[in-house]
């Protein structure tokens, strides 16, 4: 997602695209009222860093598609009041098959198990995706269903290569950010999988955060932080601010008010930030060619990211590069 930084108007940040089907891998993450929202967060950082850092195809299509699904779709709470926008499940085609599906863990899960609609969902959708995982509580809604397995070989279907290497890389020990790793190394590669890694876990700053970071309040509250991590999470794909609004359970008015107030810019100009960071570690770690950076940080072309670099950063991509690399 990227920001109309050029317009002033606030109203619309992108408009959503359509999502990518084909060759992208199905993600799913099952939530009710009451989820634990810091591993869900964690997950679909990581399938967004993999979209960002992989080499998508030729056709510019993700290697992750991920959805957010309840029982009957709409808002859903997590434990620390923080709102979430889901896909009701009964929205998703019968032959819908995910390649991993994570079942959310928190005290809404002693609930949610009772809910037949999420457990004869979990039963159907079961024995086609390649791989599921239950986060902590979340077993209680396999449990439910009958079906305890933390991976799922298809019945009567062939599963392909990268398929049969992450259910083998899958146990139950793994933390659901380790299950979320080892699905992109055998997917993509052990390399991409180590600078997602990087990126997801607690990191560094850059040398040029200062030049680009506005400095937050003090106290920046629980809403704002988790629509700021959204868009974190989200760097590479088009949002509406309806749909940042609705992370942070505000109307867009009131949440354009509060995100500028608390953390010093506007949601726009945030996005902004998270994207050239990005580019800063693609030139940083890769080869990739600038133009190609820019494409895959949602800035869209080697010349408008010179540009912003010019701007923010006071140098040039490919000078940024030069004196990473003599670093």
């Amino acid at each position: 997602m990227g920001p109309r930084s050029d317009q002033a108007n606030e109203n619309a940040l992108e408009t959503h695209s359509s999502t990518h089907e084909g060759s992208a891998r199905h993600i799913g993450v099952a939530l009710f009222n009451g989820f634990a929202l810091p591993d869900v967060a964690s997950i679909i950082e990581v399938f967004q860093s993999a979209n960002a850092l992989g080499d998508p195809e030729q056709s510019g299509r993700p290697h992750y598609e991920v959805s957010l699904l309840s029982a009957s779709g709409g808002r859903i709470a997590s434990s620390s009041s923080v709102f979430i926008w889901t896909d009701g499940v009964a929205s998703l085609r019968r032959t819908d098959n995910f390649h991993a599906l994570f079942i959310a863990g928190g005290i809404g899960a002693t609930t949610a198990f009772r809910d037949d609609r999420l457990i004869v969902w979990l039963r159907r959708v079961f024995p086609a995706s390649t791989l599921v995982h239950a986060i902590a509580e979340g077993k209680l809604l396999l449990d439910a269903a009958g079906v305890t397995a933390t991976r799922s070989e298809r019945t009567g279907r062939q599963h392909d290569t990268h398929a049969r290497a992450a259910s083998r890389a899958i146990d139950h020990s793994l933390s659901p950010l380790q299950v979320a790793l080892r699905i992109v190394e055998a997917d993509i590669g052990a390399e991409i999988a180590r600078q997602v890694a990087e990126w997801v876990a607690p990191r560094q700053k850059l040398a040029t955060d200062a030049n680009i970071r506005a400095t937050p309040t003090p106290h920046v509250s629980e809403q704002i932080q988790a629509s700021a991590r959204w868009l974190e999470a989200n760097g590479t794909r088009p949002v509406s601010i309806e749909a940042v609004a609705q992370i942070a359970a505000m109307s867009e008015r009131n949440f354009l008010r509060r995100f500028k107030s608390e953390m010093g810019v506007t949601p726009s100009d945030y996005l902004l930030q998270v994207r050239l960071e990005m580019s800063c570690k693609l030139l940083a770690n890769t080869s990739l060619p600038v133009d190609k950076i820019a494409r895959r940080c949602g800035i869209g072309s080697g010349g408008r990211l010179a540009k912003l670099f010019r701007k923010h950063l006071s140098t040039t991509p490919t000078e940024y590069r030069m004196m990473q690399q003599k670093g």
